[in-house]
């Protein structure tokens, strides 16, 4: 005959091996999130307008919230983020007129969340 296990013992085991996987994924999720915000940034940093390569060499990433389950980090521009809206979508000239926009940003976070969603999926999917 088989061995009997109490109900107890069974779902407290299922719990344990839950809780263990939901560890595993949170983690895995995590590294998924810094490598898709270090892409955006590699991905702006070669697409920016270069006149000094002051402004490119200026994005960097931070972690913004981060807590047992969540992570949330921000690509910014440490010391030109004024000069990132004027480029990202042109500005009205002094003599009249507007500048040229040179998107830049919004591509690269397009990129950036498109390739985390087909990482997640991936990860989902087992």
């Amino acid at each position: 005959m088989g061995k009997t296990v109490k109900i107890d013992d069974l779902a407290e085991e299922v719990m344990k091996g839950l809780t263990e996987y939901s560890k595993l994924a949170t983690a895995d999720m995590k590294k998924a999130v810094k490598k898709a915000g270090n892409d955006v940034r590699k991905e702006i940093q070669s697409t920016a307008p270069k006149e000094t390569g002051a402004y490119a060499k200026s994005w960097a990433v931070k972690t913004t919230r981060e807590s047992a389950e969540k992570l949330e980090v921000t690509v910014h521009s440490k010391n030109r983020y004024q000069l990132a809206h004027l480029l990202e979508f042109g500005r009205a000239k002094r003599g009249g007129g507007r500048t040229k926009a040179q998107p830049h940003i919004a591509p690269a976070e397009e990129n950036g969340i498109n390739a985390l969603e087909k990482v997640i999926e991936k990860a989902l999917k087992g």
